[in-house]
Order: structure tokens, then sequence, then C-alpha cells
């Protein structure tokens, strides 16, 4: 209905109905109803169901009176701005009165300032994975799954924001002739929080790589002081195991069945264990 109203393209209805486009700009300038600019815009919304940040499609269909968003999955911003205009007159004249693409400005402001939320969430994981870094305690193995998630949330992350950055200029430019007044910096503030929010990735990327190289350092040197516990019991208790098979032959030798040849043997032991002990600590292998 909408299509046949406005004069849509058949390909960006095909668009709208495939709910699987990458971020992109159409501009049309013939059209009977005076032109219009087709949209497609990803922003990252949090699927309670899997855990993990994916990304909300908008698509939006802008011409000389009219704008008309049709989100793929709800995205909270956009409906609290269409719910303040229908119980708010004031409010409603005030962003309606300005023409279709102040109020494409007004969507895209309320959905890119929902975003830094995300990137707080993520910043304070991050701050708490670093405060914990040094324990080494039971918390370790489940920081690793901790950093393991943060991670995959950068990831996805910048998954959605990489297509979006070029996608963006073309949008400023393309919409300026659907503004009644001069609103270019009005776009280009949507263009820097755009680029801030990848800074801001980029940061949190070079943190979660740090904190990852660290953590692995730490549990690694963990395991060295593990294994260097073990590898000094093993070759203390290597020639005490030689001299106690041997005495344990069943043959006869100096002092075989009686007390003297017992504490002989274990005077033998004692003095193998200091004097290795000794010889390690000379070496300071202790």
């Amino acid at each position: 209905m909408l299509a046949d109203r406005y004069g849509w393209h058949p390909l960006d209805v095909e668009d709208v109905l495939s709910r699987r486009q990458r971020p992109k700009v159409d501009v049309y300038t013939e059209n009977e109803l005076g032109g219009y600019l087709f949209a497609v815009l990803h922003f990252p919304v949090f699927d309670k169901s899997v855990g993990r940040l994916n990304a909300g499609e908008l698509d939006a269909f802008v011409g000389p009176d009219y704008l008309v968003t049709l989100p793929a999955v709800e995205l909270k911003p956009v409906t609290r701005l269409f719910e303040r205009c229908r119980e708010n007159e004031e409010f409603r004249h005030q962003v309606f009165s300005r023409g279709s693409g102040r109020l494409l400005y007004e969507v895209l402001d309320d959905l890119y300032d929902y975003c830094f939320p995300i990137l707080d969430k993520i910043n304070l994981k991050l701050s708490q994975i670093d405060e914990e870094i040094d324990d080494l305690g039971p918390r370790a193995k489940d920081r690793v799954r901790d950093i393991h998630k943060v991670k995959q949330e950068i990831i996805s992350y910048r998954k959605i924001v990489r297509p979006q950055r070029p996608t963006l200029r073309l949008l400023e430019r393309g919409v300026e002739r659907f503004l009644p007044e001069e609103l270019d910096l009005y776009f280009d503030d949507i263009v820097d929080a755009s680029e801030r929010i990848w800074d801001l990735l980029d940061n949190y990327k070079e943190v979660v790589e740090a904190l990852e190289s660290t953590n692995e350092s730490l549990i690694s040197h963990q395991q060295n002081d593990i294994l260097y516990v073990l590898t000094i019991f093993s070759v203390v208790m290597l020639p005490l195991t030689f001299i106690t098979g041997l005495f344990g032959m069943n043959v006869h030798f100096p002092g075989f069945e009686s007390t003297d040849g017992f504490y002989v043997t274990l005077g033998l032991i004692v003095a193998t264990i200091v004097s290795m002990l000794g010889f390690f600590r000379w070496k300071r292998w202790l």
C-alpha cells in the first residue's frame, strides 16, 4: 500500500521484505511525488535469547513530506520517539514542522544516543576484568570466559558499525534536498557520533586484546610455577627411588637383616635430599 502510494521502486520494496541487506543509500530524483531517498542502516541490539549483540536493521524512506521507518526488529529509540509524538502535541508539531529530513535526523540522533550505553557496559566489563586480572584463584577460569564474551561483543559491534560509516556520508549528502533549512551541521553530528563509536571500539579492541594477553601470561606463569615445583619433587625423588630399590633387592649386603642397615639407608636418603637441595640452591634454581 505504501509503495503504491509513494511510488517506491520494486527493488527497494524487495530489499525491505528480504531483511538481509547491508547498509546503503539509494537516491531517486525522478518520481511523480518529487523523488525520495531509501536508506538501510544497522544498529546494535542485544538479543537476550542468545546473550549477544545482533544487528537491528532499519529501512527508511524519506520523501519531500514524509518519513517511513520499517525496523526489522523493535528499536526502542524509534518506538519511544513516535510514542512521544502521539502523546505530546507540542512536541509532535515541533518535530514534524521542520520537514522529513529533520525528522530523520531526530530518529538517527536517538538511535546513536542509544548506542553509547552499550559501549559503557562494555567499558565497565573491561574495567572489572582489569581489576581482577591479578587474581589467580578459582575465578581464573571464569575470567577467560568473561574476556571471550567481551571480545565477542566488541567484534559483533564492529561488524555492525564498519559498513555503515561510508553509508552515513552518502546519507548526509542525499538528504540535503529534503531539508527546508540548512541542517548540514546536524548530520555532521550524526557522522561524528559514528566516528566516536568506532574510535571507542578500536580502543576497547586494543584493551581486550591486552587483557587477554596478560591473562594468558599469568596463567602460563602459574602453570610454569606448578611444573617447576613438580620437577623439583621428581628430580629429588629419582635418586631416592634408586637407593630404596638398590637396598630393597633380595640379596645379602653389609647390614642385611639388621637395624644398622636401615638407619644407614635412611641417613643416605636424608643426605641425598640435603645435598641435592643445596646444589639447587647454589645454582639458584630454588
